[in-house]
């Protein structure tokens, strides 16, 4: 059964980390539901890149936190933190594309 992270997360951000790169953060709801996922291997580069249109060898990082339920991802941000263009200074509104994740468990 397809559930989305709506259903599965208490938590879905973003936010800066430096004027370079861009934290995604997803903290679930129990060790059930987090374990799951985890399992199912289909949180990982790839995915996240389709959601963000950038190349896969782009995510610096993808890392399980066991004792959060928390899964971090680490990427650049297309546009300097404060630069010409940049409408979302503190890349709290990066987050978004996590919301249409749905997972298989």
């Amino acid at each position: 059964m397809k559930r989305s992270i709506r259903e599965l997360a208490h938590v879905v951000r973003s936010k800066n980390a430096g004027p370079y790169e861009l934290v995604l953060d997803i903290l679930f709801k129990d060790r059930e539901i987090y374990s799951s996922v985890k399992r199912t291997e289909a949180f990982n580069k790839n995915l996240i890149a389709s959601l963000y249109n950038i190349k896969p060898e782009m995510i610096h990082n993808i890392v399980w936190f066991d004792p959060a339920n928390a899964v971090k991802v680490v990427m650049p941000r297309t546009i300097v933190s404060g630069a010409i263009g940049d409408t979302d200074v503190y890349g709290a509104q990066q987050h978004a594309p996590l919301l249409n994740i749905e997972f298989d468990i």
